[in-house]
């Protein structure tokens, strides 16, 4: 049913026509992402997932100098908690000081 048939039959009920809301738009100026001038100032951290061919699901997290474009750690486990994810984190920090 198109919206003109819908607002006539909304208008002979005498009832209200719910209006959608609009389009959200971003509030102020974006300020560009900071370029990595060495390594170790930011990492990106990114999650992969796929099946296997029974089903089973599986994730892989992937941390990665943004300055050297090095990989860092790949964690592959069935399910990722945010203790483990914190945890090697620190482990990385560590090592890379």
């Amino acid at each position: 049913m198109n919206w003109k048939k819908l607002y006539r039959l909304y208008r002979e009920e005498r009832l209200t026509v719910r209006k959608r809301g609009g389009r959200k738009r971003a509030l102020g100026t974006r300020a560009p992402m900071a370029i990595s001038q060495d390594s170790n100032q930011g990492w990106s951290l990114d999650f992969v997932s796929d099946t296997l061919i029974d089903g089973r699901r599986f994730r892989i997290l992937c941390v990665i100098d943004d300055f050297s474009r090095e990989c860092l750690a790949t964690m592959v486990d069935n399910s990722i908690s945010g203790e483990r994810v914190a945890r090697e984190l620190d482990a990385i920090a560590e090592r890379r000081g």
